[in-house]
């Protein structure tokens, strides 16, 4: 979830905002119907309501959209903008929207589920003819010379200062990325795109193998992969969070070489990428060639690479998902279990609160003290 600063970092983000507000001026015609999916804290929605929307549907999960309910009453839009708090994936609207606009990525488009969530939207929402903002997203990657950026991540388990031996947490540093700024000089190998969105036509929210491959143009020493991506958000309208272009709020994704790699002139390079979404994230992997004047078999250096290796995960954490695993409820289970059962009767929230109490006095002395945990299932499952 984004803090209140944070929605006001995109929104200072002149290029970024400026490029959805040209993207919205082009595509909402009066008396249209838009739908904002990821509202926040509204600026979208009220743009769109001052560029002639008849209608706007502002949903968005998080508890900001309280405070986009303020500002559009203060703007004067409160009458012309409905607020939806859940995910856009829950929700049924009464009619359909000619544009839907969107920015629910993070670094990079590929994030949570960013992609399900337009495609349902497109399906669903988008009326025949109806536009999408961005229309879609090029991803790029290069082979990187970042020094500085290898360091910041890798450093810490290499010297620690204290002579212990933090291998252990390096190798699954080195199977996960991070953000981080390249600056146009260090792209080693030039920039190659590995995958186009088309959100238009989007039927899937993995991006399946691709190989790249490079030759060297000069020697140097490779850290590892930046990813970025293009926005083409309108007919000539476009933003990127390219290292060659101004610097945006998303900055850019650094994937780690297990090891840095000296590169010759002539040497080939060949990265396989892949993403794909399991449950809220994706798992990416990145597996790398790297050929001693591109002759097979004269291998420099080869690695293959997984976020699915980059998260500590107990036995107990594992065993417990494995499919042959039996479960028992712990006590915690057995309280919930009673409180969603509770919760499909008809009773109040205190009420419930009190029976939980009784029956789990040890855990809950008073009901109030229960009413916490009750509150928070009903926030999860009731409506």
């Amino acid at each position: 979830m984004y803090s209140l600063s944070d929605y006001g970092r995109m929104i200072d983000d002149r290029l970024r905002t400026d490029a959805y507000a040209r993207a919205l001026c082009q595509a909402v015609k009066p008396g249209a119907v838009v739908l904002d999916l990821g509202t926040g804290t509204g600026i979208l929605a009220l743009l769109a309501c001052r560029f002639g929307a008849r209608k706007v549907y502002a949903i968005e999960s998080d508890d900001a959209i309280q405070v986009a309910r303020e500002i559009a009453a203060a703007n004067g839009y409160a009458g012309r903008i409905e607020f939806i708090q859940n995910m856009s994936t829950q929700v049924t609207l009464p009619e359909r929207a000619e544009v839907i606009i969107s920015d629910l990525h993070g670094v990079l488009p590929l994030f949570s589920h960013h992609l399900p969530s337009i495609m349902d939207a497109r399906t669903r929402f988008l009326a025949p003819g109806g536009v999408l903002i961005p229309q879609r997203s090029t991803l790029w990657a290069a082979v990187v010379e970042a020094p500085a950026l290898y360091s910041r991540h890798m450093a810490p388990w290499d010297d620690n200062g204290y002579g212990l031996d933090m291998q252990a947490a390096r190798r699954m540093v080195a199977n996960t990325w991070r953000k981080g700024r390249v600056l146009p000089e260090q792209l080693l190998l030039a920039p190659q795109p590995w995958a186009v969105l088309d959100y238009a036509t989007l039927e899937s929210p993995h991006v399946p193998a691709t190989t790249i491959t490079w030759a060297a143009p000069r020697a140097g020493t490779a850290h590892g992969l930046c990813l970025w991506f293009d926005a083409t958000l309108g007919d000539g309208i476009h933003f990127s969070n390219s290292p060659e272009a101004p610097e945006l709020i998303y900055g850019s994704a650094f994937f780690p070489w297990p090891r840095p790699v000296a590169l010759a002139a002539g040497d080939t390079v060949s990265v396989t990428l892949q993403a794909r979404l399991v449950g809220e994230d994706y798992i990416w992997c990145w597996d790398s060639s790297i050929l001693n004047q591109g002759v097979p078999g004269r291998i420099n250096a080869g690695f293959r690479q997984s976020t699915f290796f980059g998260a500590p995960l107990s036995p107990s954490r594992l065993r417990k998902r494995a499919s042959d695993y039996v479960p028992t409820l712990t006590n915690e289970g057995h309280v919930d279990r009673l409180i969603l059962e509770l919760m499909n009767g008809g009773a109040s929230l205190g009420a419930i609160a009190r029976q939980v109490s009784a029956r789990f006095p040890d855990r809950f002395p008073a009901w109030e003290d229960a009413l916490g945990q009750v509150g928070m299932l009903s926030e999860k499952y009731g409506v």
